[in-house]
């Protein structure tokens, strides 16, 4: 792995964090917790000014709209939007269904989707988990069956994060249900406007609003096919591996914990000493330092892996299992310094780091997104050291 970038990269890196600090105030940022409609807008407005630089989809290439370059560029957007807390959006749509089409979609699929994603023209949300399916997710029960040029699709979505926001919906559904629970599944790429798709709200703890997704004979041409039908399966776990290098999601947390160790260094809330001024906090501030250097490394590994072109499975895992439970540690270990004013939320006056403490420690219990802890621990156990299922 090479820990350096080239000049030309460096010089990327530049050119954006001169943008970031030009467009992105502290006031517009997002804070741990909370995410309003007007932040939400706000982060489109800044996928909209990246791609008009071809950065948004730096990493893809010029004849899908990107900027041509790699894996490498797009790890440092990734990072340094989640440094500079710009509100999420658009991430499905550029770090999962956009390789997905690159990989597995035909020619006119890729005109029609790549470019307006790589323009931040586009939402799109995600279509795996379901009421009665989580982490076995193979045993997914929403049926797509084949009626001539259509597909008729019933039964619903759960935890469909960016819902009420999303042009389109990127899902797996059962297409044969005579076929091995893992054969018998297909991707598509659904119109969120097509007659027979409702949603009920289901909001998340972090403050975001999710949706549980209906599908009432809802019709979906064979164009929405993505790659082979009965396929779905192994087409959706190969590119799911490029939404778990993570860095942007190490990048905003690392930003709290920067933020949190200056703060330990200034006058303590209660007006005494500073908390760094005491050993414990000390030891457990290098602690997390170390963490989050570590957290950092593993994100940087994978997307190293994909510059070389190797494909991560288990290193992806690797990275995102000890990022969940390194935000966690850091989370615990700042309530437990702040005590009371931790738990003091955005818009409190006394709130330390405008409540980003109590919002990334609601957020850390979130420990089953893209896979739990436990399905991570499998994967890192039979694909990365070989042990039997």
């Amino acid at each position: 792995m090479d820990f350096e970038f080239t000049p030309e990269q460096s010089q990327f890196r530049e050119e954006l964090r001169d943008f970031l600090r030009a467009e992105v105030p502290l006031e517009k940022q997002e804070v741990f917790g909370l995410l309003t409609e007007e932040q939400y807008q706000f982060g489109r407005e800044i996928n909209r000014k990246l791609a008009a630089r071809n950065w948004l989809a730096v990493g893809w290439p010029e004849e899908h709209g990107g900027g041509g370059k790699g894996p490498i560029e797009q790890g440092i957007l990734a990072e340094d939007l989640g440094y500079w807390r710009v509100p999420k959006s658009g991430s499905i749509g550029l770090g999962i269904v956009g390789p997905a089409i690159m990989v597995f979609g035909a020619q006119d699929q890729k005109e029609r989707f790549l470019r307006p994603i790589a323009k931040g023209e586009v939402e799109y949300c995600q279509g795996f988990s379901e009421p009665n399916v989580g982490s076995d997710l193979a045993s997914l029960e929403l049926r797509a069956e084949r009626d001539g040029d259509e597909y008729v699709l019933n039964g619903s979505k759960m935890f469909t994060s960016y819902a009420y926001h999303a042009d389109y919906m990127y899902l797996l559904a059962r297409t044969d249900p005579q076929a091995q629970k893992h054969r018998g599944i297909s991707l598509f790429i659904a119109d969120m406007k097509t007659p027979g798709i409702s949603l009920r709200p289901l909001p998340y703890i972090n403050g975001e609003m999710a949706a549980q997704t209906f599908f009432d004979n809802v019709r979906l041409p064979i164009s929405c096919l993505i790659g082979e039908e009965n396929r779905g399966w192994y087409h959706a776990m190969t590119t799911l591996d490029y939404e778990r290098s993570g860095l942007g999601r190490y990048a905003s947390v690392r930003r709290v914990f920067d933020d949190f160790a200056e703060f330990c260094q200034g006058p303590s809330p209660d007006g005494g000493r500073p908390l760094a001024g005491h050993p414990l906090v000390q030891r457990q501030l290098a602690q997390r330092r170390l963490g989050m250097e570590t957290w950092k490394l593993l994100c940087w590994n994978v997307a190293w892996m994909q510059s070389s072109g190797a494909v991560p499975n288990a290193e992806a895992s690797v990275a995102f299992l000890y990022g969940s439970e390194e935000r966690l540690r850091f989370a615990e270990m700042a309530m437990e310094v702040l005590g009371p004013y931790a738990t003091l939320r955005h818009g409190s006056p006394a709130a330390p780091l405008l409540g980003n403490i109590e919002g990334i420690h609601r957020e850390a219990m979130h420990l089953h997104g893209a896979g739990t802890n436990e399905i991570h621990r499998n994967i890192i156990a039979q694909r990365g050291l070989g042990m039997p299922r």
